[in-house]
């Protein structure tokens, strides 16, 4: 069974830094995947931010995109996500998902699409 555990949240001011980890376990990488986190602030809509796939493609949300990183050390079967230069607007509840049915890569996924979610860790920050 695949199981997804974050960690790394906290609370930050602005312009600072968190790193957010992921850890995955019941997969192995030599199948086809697609790893995203997701953030969601109280009464607004999940939204991906940021992925990565089997090919080592990344995407991110024009939000983040040249503040954020996503990474993955396959050895310690866990997904990161720096978070640099971070604003009040990035507060939320983020959650990494995964997808492991073969999609192209032009497809953007929704959030039904996942079928593994970790519970989420919360990021605050204040200005």
């Amino acid at each position: 069974q695949v199981q997804l555990v974050e960690s790394g949240g906290g609370s930050v001011q602005a312009g600072g830094s968190l790193t957010l980890s992921c850890a995955i376990s019941g997969f192995t990488y030599n199948t086809a995947y697609y790893i995203a986190w997701f953030r969601q602030a109280p009464g607004k809509e999940r939204e991906e931010v940021a992925a990565i796939d089997n090919l080592r493609r990344t995407r991110y949300s024009d939000s983040v995109k040249g503040r954020f990183t996503i990474s993955q050390d396959n050895a310690k079967n866990t997904l990161y996500l720096q978070m640099n230069t971070l604003q009040p607007e990035d507060t939320a509840m983020y959650y990494c998902a995964a997808d492991f049915v073969f999609r192209l890569w032009s497809y953007r996924r929704v959030v039904a699409d996942f079928a593994y979610w970790g519970q989420g860790t919360q990021v605050t920050v204040s200005s």
